[in-house]
């Protein structure tokens, strides 16, 4: 008989001792607690708590809330106030400092997680999408039928922290003017810059097109959400395009300032009257970044002729 001799190499693999632990529940990080706690994971055993509020601080506000399912003891780290207020602070960017301390403390009890959670805000970590259809007759020829097209187009807008958003009508789909979105306004790709205000759950917007006859784009949209917190939903309440006169039309950067206080019927140049659009008001959908690829958005007509949003 032939002995073997082939020697194999073990393989040390440290964190399958984390399977099949149960974690006691522990004090969140930056508690003052002088209760000795031993923690019998391998990976809180290793990582100090300082260390991980550093991973934690790092994460969006929604990776929070996946990261808080792991374990306990994430559950309890994430509950820690500082992460809520960064993530607050920067959600609510336009209304202020002292403004927002004031809110979280009249309103919501001094918790910026709860604020967080129950406070309208518009989300930044992608697009709203407003998917649109129409019927269009075809051209006869030599038929008895009359042909007829369903034309499909979008209404997407981005919006940043900063009071500013970028706006895009267009029929391509989804994953290709995400790639196009990146933060400048474009005439070539027909990105235009605009402002916004936030007000509870109203939304007003404008922007500008410029041209021989400079034309203003009102929006007046009411921000919901299809869960507590989710915020993932915008209803078209109304889309009014109207004209501006030369001074207006210089003021690109600050055009909802210029508009406000405007009527429906409303219009400064007697070239452009005021038109109240009563198609193409289907509600804003947001589609996260990391779902823009597999969105069900970005199905033919052929697939999908209709969309419900919910």
């Amino acid at each position: 008989m032939v002995k073997d001799t082939h020697k194999y190499l073990e393989t040390k693999r440290p964190w399958l001792s984390i399977y099949g632990t149960r974690i006691r529940p522990v004090h969140p990080v930056g508690s003052v607690s002088s209760k000795l706690v031993i923690d019998s994971s391998l990976l809180h055993r290793t990582l100090p708590d300082e260390l991980l509020f550093e991973v934690f601080i790092r994460m969006t506000p929604y990776t929070l809330g996946r990261a808080a399912c792991v374990c306990r003891k994430w559950r309890y780290a994430i509950l820690s106030p500082s992460l809520w207020r960064s993530a607050c602070l920067k959600a609510w960017q336009t209304t202020g400092l002292e403004e927002n301390e004031k809110i979280v403390s009249k309103i919501y009890g001094g918790s910026w997680r709860k604020m967080w959670l129950q406070r309208p805000r518009l989300r930044f970590d992608g697009l709203f999408v407003s998917r649109n259809t129409y019927i269009r007759a075809g051209v006869v020829e030599w038929k008895i039928v009359n042909p007829v097209h369903l034309v499909c187009y979008f209404r997407y807008i981005r919006f940043y922290p900063n009071g500013k958003f970028l706006y895009k009508n267009s029929s391509l789909k989804l994953r290709e003017v995400a790639k196009l979105m990146d933060g400048r306004p474009s005439k070539i790709e027909s990105i235009f810059g605009g402002r916004y205000t936030l007000a509870n759950e109203q939304v007003q917007a404008a922007i500008l097109y410029p041209g021989l006859r400079p034309t203003v784009l009102r929006f007046r949209l009411r921000l919901r959400g299809t869960i507590p917190g989710a915020n993932n939903r915008l209803d078209l309440l109304s889309l009014i395009t109207s004209g501006v006169n030369e001074i207006e039309a210089d003021r690109v950067e600050d055009v909802l300032a210029a508009t406000e206080g405007w009527q429906e019927d409303e219009t400064h140049n007697l070239d452009v009257p005021a038109v109240s659009h009563g198609r193409g008001l289907a509600p804003f959908v947001f589609v996260p970044w990391e779902e823009v690829e597999t969105s069900v958005l970005n199905l033919p007509v052929e697939t999908m002729d209709y969309y419900v949003p919910g």
